[in-house]
């Protein structure tokens, strides 16, 4: 059956076209829309939106990796500017936008859309629920009937489980989230500074995680030990192993078809410059 390298190729495969909801300027057209004026608004309401009007502790606990502070700031304030069904309503139409002018009107239509959506979506019923709650909140949006929509919303409810099940993975090695974010900017899978900005965090903040990796001897002199290379493998390996079980649904086939299909999606995304080099999102370019 499917190894866990299915799970991590697919993942890497499909990641741009989810994040499309963040980097499309649509999508960000969508958000201000709905009243949802400034990117971390539109993000924070767009995201969480699956699980209902939540305040700014869960969405710290499950988005995991953002500074608490910097989430407190929009949440839940956003919920009085958009409520959950209408962040759900603005970032299907984002989607639905920047798809048509990243892969145009025939690709929309196409044969091989459908067969995309129908082979992600059967992945994504196949997700497990408990310990994952972005995925199970995903799995309780209403799917669209558009094949481009439906392959959006199945991927994202696949990303999310394996977001879950990383969080899992760093929670058992004691690694919190701005821990994470110095282990994958030393490991070469994201920018320091895209990270600071993007999550949240300041430099003391970063600082202080260094010298807590440097005392588990995971890092000395700003580069990963032997110790913390073995420690970032294992992460990585368990983040694969736990997103598996949704793919092994689908059968070798089926994530081969898939992998095939999504493949040019992901260059046209990268090349309409939907997909901004070294984002903090840290798809491995190697695994593509």
């Amino acid at each position: 059956m499917s190894s866990p390298g299915a799970a991590r190729r697919l993942w890497a495969l499909a990641e741009p076209f989810h994040a499309l909801t963040y980097f499309a300027q649509e999508c960000r057209d969508a958000a201000e829309q709905a009243g949802l004026g400034g990117f971390w608004n539109g993000y924070f309401a767009q995201r969480a939106a699956p699980m209902g009007a939540v305040g700014a502790e869960v969405v710290t606990a499950v988005f995991y990796n953002f500074a608490p502070d910097f989430v407190a700031r929009r949440v839940p304030a956003v919920w009085s500017a958009a409520s959950p069904d209408a962040a759900l309503s603005a970032r299907l139409a984002g989607v639905g936008a920047a798809v048509r002018r990243v892969l145009g009107e025939e690709w929309v239509r196409s044969d091989d859309a459908a067969e995309a959506a129908d082979l992600a979506a059967t992945a994504a019923a196949a997700v497990d629920l408990p310990g994952r709650p972005l995925a199970a909140a995903n799995t309780a949006v209403a799917v669209p009937d558009e094949p481009h929509l439906r392959l959006w919303q199945s991927l994202t409810t696949l990303r999310e489980h394996r977001g879950d099940g990383h969080t899992v993975a760093l929670v058992q090695r004691e690694v919190d989230g701005i821990t994470a974010h110095v282990l994958a900017a030393a490991a070469g899978r994201s920018d320091r500074e895209w990270l600071l900005r993007a999550r949240g965090w300041d430099d003391a903040a970063w600082d202080d995680a260094t010298a807590r990796l440097v005392e588990r001897r995971w890092m000395d002199e700003g580069e990963l030990t032997a110790e913390g290379l073995a420690m970032v493998a294992a992460i990585e390996a368990d983040t694969d192993r736990l997103a598996l079980a949704p793919w092994q649904a689908l059968g070798d086939a089926g994530c081969d078809r898939l992998a095939g299909l999504l493949a040019p999606v992901r260059r046209a995304v990268v090349a309409a410059g939907d997909w901004p080099a070294g984002n903090p999102i840290g798809v491995p370019e190697s695994e593509v």
